[in-house]
């Protein structure tokens, strides 16, 4: 039922079900919906997985989900304390599986952009830069994004400034989930609330959808974990996302 699927729990249960069983899954600052995304895994799959965050917590306990993911809470209950730098070291050694990495635009082929809006030299808007994801996409053995809006402004054709590239396995946005295929990113599923073709259009980057489908509904222990995190709405309400 489409009603099983509001825009913000969306994006938050599809970047979960990318972790995996026994893995190592970092998220970063200002990363909130891969936050909850860590958070609900934990609650929800009957799996152990190593959750490291940027506040420097190792499968922490918190006692709620905080605003911020780089709240301090992010450190209850932890095994030990990563550095910053820990992270960087630990990804190109090889040893982390999955990245949660921010993008403002997306291309086909998985590259992001969290440089610059418009030329290099003349922009529109100076962004923060690559930080984290021009070390940890390339090293990485997965990274994933996600989008708060899909629109051929933040999934392009062509990036404004290659900040990254090279480990991008899966992209969320409030109607769809990409994953990439070895080449480029294909549509893996999409919100039965909107239609393929309404995809396509609100896509700025060509795609295959042959083997495509619309997305599973949460389930009951999904949306629970969910309602657990957020039980008042903040989140959902601060997201503020629409199909």
């Amino acid at each position: 039922m489409t009603d099983d699927w509001s825009p913000f729990s969306y994006v938050v249960t599809n970047l979960a079900r990318f972790v995996r069983p026994h893995e190592v899954t970092f998220s970063g600052v200002n990363s909130s919906f891969p936050m909850l995304a860590c958070l609900l895994a934990k609650k929800a799959y009957p799996f152990d997985f190593t959750y490291l965050n940027v506040a420097g917590g190792v499968d922490p306990e918190p006692p709620y989900a905080p605003l911020s993911s780089s709240d301090p809470v992010l450190t209850h209950g932890t095994r030990s304390i990563f550095a910053n730098e820990d992270f960087y070291d630990l990804c190109a050694r090889g040893g982390m599986d999955l990245c949660f990495l921010g993008a403002a635009q997306i291309d086909g082929y998985g590259q992001t952009n969290v440089s610059c809006i418009g030329d290099w030299h003349h922009p529109k808007v100076r962004l923060p830069g690559g930080g984290g994801a021009a070390v940890m996409l390339p090293t990485a053995r997965r990274c994933c994004t996600w989008r708060t809006e899909h629109s051929p402004r933040a999934l392009v054709e062509k990036l404004d400034f290659v900040t990254a590239s090279g480990g991008m396995h899966g992209v969320v946005t409030p109607i769809a989930v990409f994953v990439h295929d070895g080449e480029r990113l294909r549509l893996d599923s999409w919100h039965p609330a909107v239609t393929l073709e309404q995809v396509v259009e609100r896509t700025g980057f060509a795609f295959d959808a042959a083997t495509a489908a619309p997305t599973e509904p949460p389930t009951e222990v999904e949306a629970a974990a969910l309602r657990e995190l957020d039980p008042d709405g903040v989140f959902e309400r601060d997201a503020g996302l629409v199909l």
